[in-house]
């Protein structure tokens, strides 16, 4: 079992995070903690596998975390979980060893391929000993070569190379109508194949609510 670490000072956010991983199969939740200083001391006591980290915390935050683990040189992955989304933070967390960054909200499904996605990683690793380019391109460095693979029924493989072309253009976050009027395909068959580029990790999704409640998905484009 995966042993998870929840780093996070909003008891509701950490409660909904606990419940997302005792939903995915074979992560076992550790505990929670409000801040950076309380998590070393656990790293320090327990063998954790994996850190979701806030990065907005008193004492000392997600990033200041994130680069004392990688100084003391902690045997431990970390998945940002956070609703800063300026470049700069997202930088130093993937250059600080993150292996996913998830933007608060998400839908559990997010959640769900950065976990799987993890265990996947880490099963590979600990079941390989010499390593060809090959694997190593097969199972980690290719995750844009998913769009290459078996495709979900009813999604054509042109259509998703003309959307992800789409996709690519886009500086900005965009929403599956703006995509829809840009690819000319309706707003159903365009939810379908931003769906699949979701699955795949090409795309983040960013849920906020308008003035009468409904939801408004924002998609952008995952070029880490």
């Amino acid at each position: 079992m995966i042993k998870v670490l929840i780093v996070e000072d909003d008891p509701m956010v950490a409660e909904l995070n606990r419940r997302y991983v005792e939903r995915v199969e074979g992560f076992l939740f550790y505990g929670i903690v409000k801040n950076g200083e309380e998590a070393l001391a656990a790293l320090k006591a327990k063998n954790i596998d994996l850190v979701l980290l806030d990065i907005f915390m008193p004492n000392m935050n997600g990033l200041e975390l994130l680069s004392a683990v990688r100084q003391q040189e902690y045997n431990v992955d970390v998945i940002v979980v956070s609703a800063a989304r300026d470049n700069q933070s997202i930088q130093m967390a993937l250059r600080h060893g993150a292996v996913d960054y998830l933007i608060k909200p998400f839908e559990f499904d997010r959640m769900q391929a950065a976990l799987i996605n993890f265990k996947k990683r880490l099963q590979f690793m600990q079941e390989a000993s010499n390593l060809s380019q090959n694997h190593l391109d097969q199972q980690i460095f290719a995750r844009h070569s998913q769009i290459e693979g078996e495709l979900p029924k009813g999604l054509d493989r042109n259509t998703i190379k003309r959307v992800w072309e789409h996709i690519l253009e886009q500086k900005d976050e965009f929403t599956a109508e703006e995509m829809a009027n840009h690819v000319g395909l309706s707003p159903v068959s365009i939810r379908k194949y931003l769906k699949y580029f979701q699955s795949v990790e090409l795309l983040h999704v960013e849920i906020s609510y308008g003035a009468v409640g409904r939801p408004v998905y924002r998609y952008r484009c995952n070029r880490n």
